[in-house]
């Protein structure tokens, strides 16, 4: 898996800063319209910015869709992969892992022709959604429980230059910014034994080219693509030559334009004329330094997203074009947080790393409990849940009930306190059969936990917006 810290670990060109900063005669241009060193440097940095969620996306669409031998493919474009099963601590490929919702993923190829996703009949107790996200990391539409309901439906996605008529049938169309374009399912499981259930949802889930739909030939197909490989070395010097690549297939939007003419003063761009290790020597160094500089700005906007709330950090980063609206930081810093995350409105996940009293949470050394008063649990429409996880690698523990989580429809098994309190002990021991049914198992060390709000309700008591709600997440209090 090309994780997050693998894919920015541009870091690596501080060698090239050490090893030549001393000795740099004054920098010659290559050509006339060239900037010069300090706005090279200051272009690159603004440009890895705009780029890195581009970049990142490119990279796991690789490994998925593109690469058969990468041992985290799935499926060809427009084929779906139903991913039928529980996350446990065997699972180490991807960090936080969601053990609510098994996921289904298709790549779509946009260039030739639509595709439309068809969905079925879903129990209305039964939450799902399907996130529809381009290649500019933009959450763009919403199929589901919450964004359509759960009858069966015909929906078509469409390709950014799209002029085409809608047929009979078509629920509803969504206009992808980029020819290539994720859509990401999420299926609710009640419990691990109700994984049958959850594979006949996902076997109604059909993906189709338009023609297809239409029992009509394809008139056109789209030619070959030639992806360029990339992994976690790679990315540290071409990634600009990445950021070209993409872009190729994203026509500029209006509030891009500054940023792409900039780019192309430093050689960047769909014409594909930047290439690293060509550079000269002090060009290399000004790009460097500005992906330095741009991966430092981009770290200390993930340490401080959202606003900090009993301990828990609550932010409601990700979302759409117009949402961003040309913030490339903010854009930036919600793709390293967490790609592909939801937008707010279907989902909220405030975590923490320390309790009440901001000491870091360690199950070696103390036990916890995280009390909901009375009508004071999370407020969803669909489910919450509480996930444990090692606070180091930041995956799912391996305990002796093999319980990974705490969410709403674990309820009725569970105890409530004399004054219908719901209390959940935070601990590496067992508290005691009388309270086991309230136990969340904890490492024997630093512990990372994270609420999921799934459709988290729009009036009071609520979550939204994000971090000024009236709804706040208690605190996680150490017990003495």
């Amino acid at each position: 898996m090309l994780t997050k810290r693998d894919l920015l670990r541009s870091a690596a060109l501080a060698a090239i800063t050490a090893t030549t900063a001393k000795s740099i005669p004054a920098l010659a241009q290559t050509s006339a319209d060239r900037p010069g060193f300090l706005k090279a440097k200051d272009i690159a940095e603004a440009g890895f910015i705009f780029g890195l969620p581009i970049v990142m996306n490119y990279g796991v669409m690789y490994e998925y869709a593109v690469d058969r031998n990468s041992g985290q493919f799935k499926a060809p474009f427009n084929q779906i992969k139903n991913e039928s099963s529980v996350f446990t601590y065997k699972d180490t490929a991807i960090p936080t892992p969601n053990s609510d919702t098994p996921y289904s993923l298709v790549w779509m190829d946009l260039r030739a022709e639509p595709v439309v996703l068809s969905v079925p009949a879903v129990d209305p107790k039964r939450y799902y959604s399907v996130q529809l996200c381009d290649g500019n990391t933009y959450n763009y539409g919403y199929i589901g429980s919450r964004a359509s309901g759960s009858e069966a439906g015909d929906y078509m996605v469409v390709g950014p230059e799209w002029k085409g008529t809608t047929p009979p049938g078509i629920k509803k169309v969504f206009k992808s910014g980029t020819q290539l374009s994720l859509a990401i399912y999420r299926t609710q499981l009640f419990n691990p034994d109700d994984i049958e259930n959850v594979k006949k949802v996902q076997a109604g889930y059909k993906v189709q080219t338009l023609s297809a739909y239409l029992n009509q030939p394809a008139t056109v197909a789209a030619t070959a693509i030639d992806f360029p490989k990339i992994d976690k070395e790679l990315v540290k010097t071409n990634f600009f030559e990445y950021l070209d690549f993409a872009l190729q297939l994203a026509p500029p939007q209006e509030n891009e334009k500054e940023i792409r003419a900039q780019l192309a003063r430093i050689g960047v761009g769909p014409d594909k004329t930047f290439n690293f290790k060509d550079l000269p020597l002090e060009q290399k160094l000004e790009i460097g330094l500005g992906m330095k500089e741009g991966e430092k700005k981009i770290d200390e906007g993930v340490a401080n997203a959202g606003k900090a709330i009993n301990g828990w950090r609550v932010s409601g980063l990700p979302g759409d074009s117009a949402y961003y609206s040309g913030d490339w930081l903010k854009r930036a810093v919600a793709a390293k947080a967490g790609i592909y995350g939801n937008s707010p409105q279907e989902a909220m996940y405030p975590f923490t790393r320390v309790d009440s009293d901001s000491q870091t949470l360690d199950g070696s050394k103390s036990n916890y409990t995280l009390t909901f008063p009375p009508g004071q649990q999370p407020p969803v429409n669909a489910f919450w849940s509480l996930t444990m996880y090692d606070g180091k690698m930041q995956l799912l523990i391996e305990n002796p009930i093999n319980r990974y989580l705490i969410n709403s429809p674990m309820l009725p098994g569970m105890k409530k306190d004399s004054d219908g309190s719901l209390t959940l002990y935070i601990q590496n021991k067992s508290p005691g059969a009388d309270r086991e049914s309230n136990w969340l198992p904890a490492p024997n060390g630093p512990i990372y936990l994270v609420i999921r709000l799934y459709w988290p309700k729009a009036e009071p008591p609520s979550i939204l917006p994000a971090g000024e709600g009236t709804w706040k997440p208690p605190g996680v209090m150490r017990v003495s």
